[in-house]
């Protein structure tokens, strides 16, 4: 029988300092009994959906404790507070036969990734997120563009069934005809009541701006997410065996905000909106882990939206470089090379460059002799110089912002 739930009431006085941003090894988060909470961030680049006053009910903290990560912002009592602390470990038996409060966790996280996620589009891309199925024909443009026509035809045949009233109807079945003799083996959807589907490497899973009726589990292989914007592929992540994607439009009735691919063979379990709320009631352990991977995705936008602060191209690719290494939880002080699992045209879309900017860029970055391409792949020799040029480029970064205030005043 498992043992009642103990949880600890801790008391701050008013400009008593909670959390601090950067503090290491976050093992608890709060819920507000009484009292308010301000919280901060070193580099605010959007202003938060919900404010950053939060009171009786509100929590905070969650995100580094059930990622692991550092604190990405601090927190701070502008009242006498009261609050609740709860230990990660002690997550999966708090939301345990409490499904209402799991879903209202879940639902929070979701929203504030979605919102997140938008925001760093638009200052990356400099463009605004597509949320509707016309963006599916310029996915299949893009893939007609770079001659991979089995995706391009699968994206034309999407796009026809998505939107049958489209401005671009005709084409895409004209462009269909014109592509079919190019067609190796066609890529079938899948029906929705199929829980385990297999994709081959480069298969598309679904698009960005597609209804979403499922998310998605993988059970073996790797899936990497994705957006088409003017013709571009910009990389956001790239899963693993273990990973759910896909929860945001399942849960919200949203469009996809991101495209998938196949990035090897890959074996997944499709869980649709009733087997979700099923899974949720019976499962604790499939809602920690869902928490756990919605609060690493949130860490690292803030890391990529503090990125966009960063004025020098090459101080981005090294900050972007290490934001990788602390989001894999990789130890520097017994680990001396590491090989990503990107290279250099990746890592230029995950800082928002144009391909004609991330090659000149790479270029920079190559001169310094620790990194190597090998198969692909970037390759540091020493990942402690990733560290020391990201200190120095956020040092320049420092000093230049103090230049501009003292110019101002």
């Amino acid at each position: 029988m498992t043992a009642p739930l103990q949880l600890s009431f801790v008391n701050f006085s008013k400009n008593s300092y909670i959390i601090v941003e950067g503090k290491r090894n976050a093992d608890r988060f709060f819920i507000i009994r009484t009292g308010k909470v301000k919280l901060s961030k070193e580099v605010q680049v959007v202003a938060e959906e919900s404010g950053d006053t939060l009171g009786p009910g509100d929590f905070f903290g969650v995100v580094s404790t059930m990622s692991g990560h550092s604190h990405i912002e601090t927190a701070q009592a502008i009242t006498d507070v009261t609050l609740i602390s709860v230990q990660r470990d002690q997550f999966s038996q708090l939301i345990q036969g409490n499904a209402p409060v799991a879903m209202k966790i879940i639902m929070q996280f979701s929203k504030r990734m979605r919102y997140l996620d938008g925001a760093l589009t638009r200052l990356t891309l400099k463009n605004n997120s597509i949320d509707d199925a016309s963006h599916i024909y310029e996915v299949a443009e893009y893939y007609a563009i770079n001659k991979l026509y089995n995706q391009a035809f699968y994206a034309y045949q999407k796009y026809v069934k998505c939107c049958p009233g489209g401005q671009n109807v005709q084409t895409s079945i004209e462009k269909l005809k014109k592509i079919a003799p190019y067609i190796k083996n066609v890529q079938q959807p899948y029906k929705s009541g199929e829980m385990t589907r297999a994709y081959a490497k480069d298969q598309i899973i679904f698009f960005e701006g597609e209804p979403g009726e499922e998310l998605f589990i993988i059970q073996k292989g790797a899936v990497k997410i994705i957006k088409i914007t003017d013709y571009n592929e910009i990389l956001l992540a790239v899963l693993k065996t273990g990973d759910i994607f896909g929860e945001m439009a399942l849960l919200e009735s949203k469009p996809r905000a991101a495209g998938a691919v196949a990035y090897e063979d890959c074996q997944l379990m499709a869980v649709n909106r009733d087997n979700f709320h099923h899974m949720i009631k019976t499962q604790p352990q499939l809602t920690a882990r869902l928490t756990t991977l919605l609060s690493e995705r949130i860490w690292l936008i803030y890391k990529q939206l503090a990125n966009t602060k960063i004025s020098d191209p090459l101080g981005r690719m090294y900050d972007m470089l290490q934001i990788q290494i602390d989001k894999k939880k990789v130890d520097t002080n017994s680990i001396t090379n590491y090989s990503f699992d990107f290279g250099l045209k990746e890592l230029a879309n995950m800082v928002g460059m144009s391909p004609s900017e991330g090659t000149l860029v790479g270029k920079k970055l190559m001169e310094n002799r620790t990194f190597q391409i090998i198969q692909d792949k970037l390759f540091v020799k020493d990942i402690k110089e990733i560290i020391r040029q990201n200190a120095y480029y956020r040092k320049m970064q420092q000093m230049k912002k103090a230049r501009n205030s003292n110019k101002i005043v």
